[in-house]
């Protein structure tokens, strides 16, 4: 679930950077989303309770921001904090989503997803500037990996290998679509570039769709991330809530993306060492 709403407006941010190598980005962030599924988590240490809460907020600073930008254009900041405060609130403050609800949700953002690729391939692009491949900057590879690779991990630990890696042929897939339709001027200009994607593909029919697909991919990650952070942090997760949205409201996305992968990182690396401490005790 997380990958449809980091999606909404990481490919943009790393197709600014990286251009096509933005392709490279993805694989090297899948690459460390499956070690990341073979890690333990990072444990009921402080530094581990506050490491995952922070991860999990950034994140939901970054559904934040995509909802905003995507279902209430004319007042994205405004509804970015609310997003924060009544989605990620109402996670913190309820039961664990059902299984099921999860479930069909990430089938209908498969479905959606794939939907946008065939659509996107099918139609001839219009011939975009600077849209060609470069020189690979290595320094925009690793922050389109960076920004990519905490919507890349399965939330849970059942067939993990084999979600990461559907999870990295869809983002590869949606990314070289965008890329082949739009460009990789054109796909890292806008915030909101899987509109002009639809608009590009001669596809505005389905506008209202996406729409409805930006709300499903953001609403039921944000509520698991707010439930998440009440058991890794317990009330003082609201005041980590409070800064969330104001993330949301003053920050552009970029910068929420790179603290929402900087934490995952981190947290990868507890785990690494949690699983050292673990082979050394035994």
């Amino acid at each position: 679930m997380r990958l449809g709403g980091g999606l909404l407006v990481a490919l943009a941010a790393g197709a600014a950077g990286a251009g096509w190598w933005l392709l490279a980005g993805l694989v090297l962030a899948a690459i460390a989303a499956g070690v990341a599924a073979r890690v333990p988590e990072p444990g009921e240490t402080l530094v581990g309770r506050v490491a995952v809460a922070v991860a999990r907020l950034s994140e939901v600073a970054v559904y934040a921001i995509a909802f905003g930008a995507y279902v209430f254009p004319a007042h994205r900041e405004a509804s970015a904090a609310a997003f924060v405060v009544v989605v990620a609130g109402a996670g913190f403050a309820g039961p664990k989503i059902p299984t099921i609800v999860v479930r069909v949700a990430g089938g209908l953002l498969l479905a959606a997803g794939l939907v946008l690729v065939a659509v996107c391939v099918a139609v001839a692009p219009v011939a975009t500037a600077g849209g060609g491949l470069q020189p690979p900057d290595f320094a925009g590879v690793l922050v389109a990996a960076v920004v990519a690779f905490p919507f890349l991990r399965p939330a849970g630990r059942e067939k993990a290998g084999l979600r990461v890696l559907l999870l990295g042929t869809l983002a590869v897939l949606t990314a070289f679509a965008a890329l082949y339709q739009l460009g990789a001027v054109r796909l890292g200009l806008s915030l909101t570039s899987l509109r002009d994607l639809l608009s590009a593909a001669d596809a505005d029919a389905l506008q209202p769709l996406l729409t409805v697909v930006a709300v499903l991919a953001t609403v039921v990650p944000a509520l698991a991330a707010g439930t998440e952070v009440r058991a890794r942090a317990g009330v003082p997760g609201l005041a980590g809530l409070a800064v969330a949205a104001a993330a949301a409201y003053f920050l552009p996305v970029l910068p929420v993306l790179v603290v929402a992968g900087l934490a995952a990182v981190f947290e990868l690396l507890l785990g690494v060492r949690a699983r050292r401490y673990s082979a050394d005790l035994n």
